[in-house]
């Protein structure tokens, strides 16, 4: 499994590429901005991106979807649930970073659950609304990619239209902490850390 992350956007939103080692097959995942350094080191790591999967609708993590798409003609997947949020300047909040992030609609949309196939790669689909009502994390060996749901020592905003605190904290639990303790979480901003590292130490989920 390849996994490069690359801090896009005016937050350094992070923005994975993760890619099957045998077959090169690629997911991009959140690119939130800065299309052309996306589309760089897809080119540097010589990697066939197949997939756009956005783990949420807000500007800092979707912006530069559509470049990307038209770049590489992969397939872009998004939670139903944040799916307008696609076209909609004012709930994905690039309104109040001076943009207008407008894009077209993605061509999937999930709704938790879906096992999504990357070459010998399998990702699974994790429903944790809070920070959206659409907010997914994506588990592949071990590994799960966390959006703005969980932090190293921190979660994810609940004050923005659509987040609830306390769905957030139960999904987290429920979903996130019940992993292996090894698990290496890769999250939306910030550093990766360990599902073992977070249940001992986050404060926000003690």
């Amino acid at each position: 499994m390849i996994v490069e992350v690359l801090p896009v956007g005016q937050l350094d939103a992070n923005c994975y590429i993760l890619a099957c080692e045998e077959t090169k097959e690629a997911a991009v995942i959140d690119p939130g901005g800065d299309a052309e350094d996306i589309l760089n080191l897809l080119n540097l790591l010589a990697v066939k991106p197949k997939y756009i999967i956005c783990t949420h609708g807000h500007a800092d993590h979707i912006a530069a979807v559509d470049r990307v798409k038209a770049a590489t003609g992969a397939k872009v997947l998004v939670h139903s649930a944040d799916a307008e949020m696609f076209g909609n300047p004012q709930k994905n909040l690039s309104v109040f970073l001076g943009q207008n992030v407008t894009l077209q609609p993605a061509d999937q949309l999930l709704c938790g659950g879906e096992i999504i196939k990357l070459g010998s790669l399998e990702l699974e689909v994790i429903s944790v609304p809070g920070h959206t009502e659409g907010g997914i994390c994506i588990k592949v060996e071990n590994a799960v990619f966390t959006g703005d749901t969980l932090f190293a020592g921190s979660v994810g905003r609940s004050d923005f239209p659509g987040g609830d605190h306390r769905q957030l904290i139960k999904g987290i639990k429920e979903k996130l902490l019940v992993l292996p303790g090894e698990t290496r979480v890769y999250p939306g901003h910030g550093p990766d850390t360990l599902i073992e590292q977070e249940k001992r130490h986050n404060p926000f989920i003690q």
